[in-house]
Formats: structure tokens, sequence, C-alpha cells
């Protein structure tokens, strides 16, 4: 199962013909693009399923809501899916977004909560290593860089931890990303499922510390 070329086309010409008059037009079109990212991206949830447990697989509505954005324009030019792992012991979720030029994949913890976050910071200071070890990891390195990503970032330590902690870049993260980007060429490939698939599975190993982490207080004894 792949991407064919003439779904990325349209994504394309979405991306320069955003209307509702437009869309109606090419209704079949859409149709036919949107069955066919239904197919890889279920495909790859089938992949998942050999490795890991996933609650829930959901492809994003291609509606935008345009309530509070200044951009009005009322679709979105991609095609995306969630795949949420399995209750309060499995932690993080997988992400892939097909978009002309700009098509990534991604895992983690996004937004964490409050209390999530804390906890992933009590540990970093407590003691980082295997945390830093996850960064380190060769499949790691090899799929994500050997670097966490973050929506965002205090400009210091946060209250209560210390400023000259020698972790404090990895305090300062409000979430633990690991992403990867695709070219077209690449998404278009006969292999990219599993590609994609092989680079979720290099994921495990961070998704699993990070959910002992978040299942457990600081002595080790657990929490659910």
């Amino acid at each position: 199962m792949q991407f064919e070329k003439k779904t990325l086309q349209y994504l394309e010409a979405l991306q320069q013909n955003n209307n509702r008059d437009w869309f109606a037009e090419q209704k079949e079109t859409y149709v036919s693009a949107q069955q066919n990212a239904k197919e890889v991206f279920a495909a790859i949830h089938q992949d998942l399923q050999k490795h890991d447990e996933i609650e829930k697989s959901k492809m994003m509505r291609i509606y935008r809501d345009v309530r509070f954005s200044k951009d009005k324009t009322p679709y979105k030019a991609h095609f995306a899916n969630s795949y949420a792992r399995l209750g309060t012991a499995l932690r993080g979720g997988y992400f892939l977004r097909i978009r002309p030029g700009a098509s990534f994949l991604a895992g983690g913890f996004w937004e964490p909560s409050k209390e999530d976050l804390f906890r992933i910071r009590k540990e970093i200071e407590l003691d980082a290593s295997e945390i830093k070890g996850i960064l380190e990891n060769k499949e790691y390195k090899k799929h994500f860089g050997g670097k966490f990503e973050s929506f965002s970032e205090l400009k210091t330590a946060p209250r209560g931890f210390d400023k000259t902690h020698p972790e404090v870049a990895l305090l300062r993260k409000k979430g633990f990303i690991a992403s990867r980007s695709f070219t077209d060429a690449e998404v278009l490939s006969p292999n990219f499922a599993e590609e994609v698939h092989t680079s979720f599975k290099a994921l495990r190993p961070f998704f699993n510390l990070f959910s002992d982490i978040l299942t457990t207080n600081l002595n080790g004894e657990l929490l659910v």
C-alpha cells in the first residue's frame, strides 16, 4: 500500500485553490485522494499493532476551524493521522502528516499535562542518564537526529528547579517530541509505509522509558 502521485497532486492544487467553490468542483478527486490516504494510514496501523498496542487510530478532518484564526482558508492542505497508545500505562502517541513539500512523522509528548511535565522534570533533575541514553540510541539517532523537539521552551529553569543544573536544557522543555521529515519522492516510494513503521518502531525505547517514569513515583513505586 502506498501514496499515489495524484494524491499529492490534489493536495498541491488545494494549496493553490483553498476555497469552497474549487473544493466542491473537485469533490470526486478529493474522495479518491482521501481514500488512498485512509488505506495507507490503515496499513501503518496494522504494522504498529505488531509491536505496540494502539487504542485509537484517527484520521484528521480536512475542514479547518477558522472561528479564532486569522487564516480563514477553509481546508487543511494535508492528510494526517494520529495513533494513540493503549490506556494509562502506555504513554505517548504517533502522528503522520502528508503535505507536499512538508510531510513528517512525529511521536512523543506534545503538550503533557502539568502533572506529567513536572514528573518528567523531576526525573531529569534526579538522574537524566536514562533519558539521555535514548538520545544516544543508535536507531533513535538514525531516525530522529539524537534530539528532542518541543513546541516551546522556557528561557530559564522552571520555578523550583536549579538554574545551574547540568541538564537545564532538558528541564526548560515544555514537551518531548521526536520528528522526521520526508521529501515528496520518499512519500511516493513503494516502501514508504514500511519506512514509517521502522521509524515508529525506533520510538519504542523512548515510549517505554517515559511510560515507566509517568506511571511510577521517584522511588519507582507503581502509581497505576
